[in-house]
């Protein structure tokens, strides 16, 4: 669990520098420049990253089971996970009323799919997987809200061919990722069992 634990310190901890340390960040950026800081940030997020799956893995071969979430809320999870897919993509796709309307739709789509993954699933490490991610998703949402305000930032307004397009595109990666991935990458059928 340990590693679990570092990975995600190391990458949410990384993520977080605009939530907890804004001006820190800005005066790092400017005194070794963009691109070293670029990457600096990619390998501190790759370490964790890589941490969290081979800590999550090994917190799977000996689970600690809390409880047994109820068919239903697996198939509620499926739906957020749905919703938190187009939300992401929405982050992408240029000029859709998404973003127009919501201004951080990744994070908004980390806070759904974090939220329906912890109602869905049943171990320690599930639960502090999920919900390091979720605690992060709310503190970075209001963060960025708060930046977008103090900054005056508005976001342009979305298009009715942008908005379409986000949809299919996170429906269609979803689809991807719930019949074919998640079980090849994580080794469960979310919609097969």
């Amino acid at each position: 669990m340990s590693i679990l634990i570092l990975g995600l310190i190391l990458f949410l901890g990384v993520h977080s520098a605009r939530i907890f340390a804004e001006d820190w960040r800005t005066q790092t950026i400017a005194r070794v420049g963009e691109k070293r800081w670029k990457g600096i940030y990619t390998l501190i997020s790759l370490a964790g990253f890589a941490l969290i799956i081979w800590g999550f893995g090994f917190a799977r071969q000996q689970p600690v089971v809390w409880w047994t979430p109820p068919t239903g809320l697996r198939h509620l999870n499926a739906l957020f996970t749905l919703v938190a897919f187009i939300l992401i993509a929405a982050a992408y796709v240029p000029r859709n009323q998404i973003k127009a309307k919501l201004h951080h739709p990744m994070i908004l789509g980390v806070k759904l799919w974090a939220f329906g993954h912890l109602l869905a699933t049943r171990t320690l490490a599930d639960t502090i997987l999920f919900g390091a991610f979720l605690v992060w998703a709310i503190l970075a949402f209001r963060a960025a809200r708060q930046r977008d305000r103090a900054q005056g930032i508005t976001y342009p307004a979305g298009t009715l061919g942008g908005t379409l397009t986000t949809v299919v595109a996170g429906v269609v990666i979803w689809a991807v990722f719930a019949f074919w991935l998640h079980a090849l990458l994580i080794g469960i059928a979310p919609l097969g069992r």
